[in-house]
C-alpha cells in the first residue's frame, strides 16, 4: 500500500509539473511549438503510465487479499451415505461439480446424470453448476465496466415489465372551502426481454487429457472475455435489434444534454453537460468516455484557470472530472463530427436483465477429424435505460451544420 501511495504522490507531482509547463510554454495565440508539444506529451505519458501502474498494483493487492482469506469453513453438510458427507452450497453439490467437469473433459462420461440436481436443457447441454456460473459472472464484471455501474436483475421466463412514473402530480393553492384539485401521477411501462449472445471454443484432445491443464480457469476466462466484450459494446451502442439497447443509441438511449458549438470540446461544453443533468442525479453521477477524449480534457481549464481533470492521490479514490469519477471504454466514440462522445449520469437507471442459467455444452463429434473438442457457451441478456432523464450525453457538432 505504501508503494501505491508513493506512486500516487509521484503522479500528482508529475501532473502539476506538466500543467506548469503547459502554462509557461503557451504562446500569445495559446498554442505550443512542435518541440514543446512533444515535451508536454512525454510528460503526460508519464502521468498515464503511472496511473496504469497504480491500477496494476491495486489489482495485485486485491488478489493477494482474496488469496489470504481463510480457506476452512464450518461443516454444513448432512450425514448421508457418502463417507465424507456431501456439501451443497447452492444448486451444485461437490459431487455434481466433479462429475460436471469430468463430463466436459471426457467423452461418454455420463455419471453426471446421477448427480444432477436441476436437470438438463432440451438440447442436451448441462445446466452450469453454481460455482462455474459465479466464476463466469466475475469474469464479466472484470471485463465489462458497465455492469458495475448498472442495475443487474435476474429473470426466469418471459419479458420483465418495469413500471415507470411518466409524470408526477402537483399541489395547488386553493381558497377556503375550495374544492381539492385532481392531479394524478401517470405511469408507463418498460419491457425487458432476453437476447442471446453465444461463442464457441475448440480445445485439442491433448490439452483435455493433460492433467496440468486447468480447463475450468481457461474456459471461464475466455468465455468471460468474449461475452463481456460483446455485452459492453451493446450496452453502449446497441440498437435494440437482436441485442440490448445502448446508452448512446439514438432511440431508447440517453438524450442529448449539450451539442458542442465547434468540432472540439471546450470547458463550457463540459460544464453545460454537467448541469444539463438534474441535481438529484448528479449525486451519484459518473462520466463515461473514450481514452482519447480524456486526453483532450486534460488540457482544459475552468474559468478560474484550474484544470478540470484531477488525478487521485488517495487509494480507493478514482481520478475526477469536475469532482465526479469517470470510466473509459473503447466503445464510446472518439471525438468526431456528429458523434456522442461523452455520457454523464446515474447509470444505475440502466437495467441489465440476465436470464437465469447459462448454457454450456460439449461437442464431441463435430471436430473429431482434427482431434479437437468444441465447447459452446451462451447467455441471454437484455439492457435498457429505464429513466431517460437520469443520463445525458454530449454530441459533437455535425460537419454539415458547422458550415452554416
Amino acid at each position: 500500500m505504501s508503494r501505491i501511495l508513493e506512486l500516487r504522490e509521484k503522479r500528482a507531482k508529475a501532473w502539476e509539473a506538466a500543467k506548469k509547463f503547459l502554462d509557461s510554454k503557451r504562446g500569445e495565440d495559446g498554442l505550443l511549438s512542435a518541440e514543446d508539444t512533444a515535451a508536454y506529451e512525454k510528460m503526460e505519458k508519464e502521468v498515464v503510465d503511472l496511473g496504469k501502474e497504480i491500477e496494476r498494483l491495486e489489482r495485485q493487492a486485491a488478489i493477494d487479499a482474496e488469496l489470504n482469506k481463510p480457506t476452512s469453513e464450518p461443516i454444513t453438510n448432512k450425514p448421508n451415505n457418502h463417507p465424507d458427507g456431501e456439501e451443497k452450497t447452492g444448486r451444485a453439490t461437490d459431487n455434481y461439480r466433479r462429475t460436471f467437469w469430468n463430463a466436459m473433459r471426457r467423452k461418454n462420461f455420463f455419471d453426471v446424470e446421477n448427480a444432477l440436481q436441476v436437470g438438463t436443457d432440451s438440447e442436451g447441454g448441462y445446466l452450469v453448476p453454481d460455482e462455474f456460473e459465479h466464476t463466469l459472472v466475475e469474469a464479466l464484471e472484470e471485463e465489462n465496466c458497465f455492469r458495475g455501474l448498472a442495475t443487474v436483475i435476474q429473470t426466469s421466463s418471459g419479458d420483465r415489465k418495469i413500471p415507470v412514473v411518466a409524470s408526477k402530480g402537483e399541489a395547488s393553492w386553493i381558497d377556503e372551502e375550495g374544492a381539492y384539485p385532481e392531479s394524478d401521477d401517470s405511469f408507463g411501462q418498460v419491457s425487458i426481454g432476453a437476447f442471446k449472445v453465444a461463442t464457441m471454443i475448440k480445445v485439442s484432445d491433448e490439452l483435455l487429457n493433460d492433467n496440468v491443464f486447468n480447463l475450468e480457469a481457461y474456459i471461464s476466462k475466455e468465455f468471460g472475455r468474449r461475452i463481456g466484450t460483446k455485452e459492453e459494446e451493446a450496452f453502449f451502442i446497441g440498437d435494440g435489434k437482436g441485442k440490448p439497447t445502448g446508452i448512446l443509441n439514438a432511440t431508447g438511449g440517453a438524450s442529448d444534454g449539450v451539442t458542442t458549438a465547434t468540432a472540439n470540446i471546450t470547458f463550457d461544453d463540459v460544464m453545460d453537460l454537467f448541469y444539463s443533468l438534474k441535481a438529484p442525479y448528479r449525486k451519484k453521477a459518473v462520466w463515461l468516455l473514450n481514452d482519447t477524449t480524456v486526453k483532450a480534457l486534460r488540457k482544459l481549464k475552468d474559468n478560474n484557470g484550474n484544470y478540470i481533470w484531477q488525478p487521485s492521490v488517495q487509494a480507493g479514490v478514482p481520478d475526477m472530472i469536475l469532482n465526479r469519477p469517470y470510466h473509459t471504454s473503447s466503445y464510446v466514440p472518439e471525438v468526431a463530427a456528429g458523434s456522442k462522445v461523452m455520457a454523464f449520469g446515474d447509470f444505475s437507471y440502466y437495467w441489465i436483465a440476465d436470464r437465469q442459467g447459462r448454457s454450456f455444452k460439449r461437442l464431441n463429434e463435430l471436430f473429431a477429424a482434427t482431434g479437437q473438442v468444441g465447447f459452446l457457451a451462451s447467455q441471454r441478456v437484455d439492457g435498457k435505460l429505464i429513466l431517460a432523464e437520469a443520463v445525458k450525453t454530449m454530441k459533437v457538432k455535425s460537419s454539415a451544420s458547422s458550415g452554416s
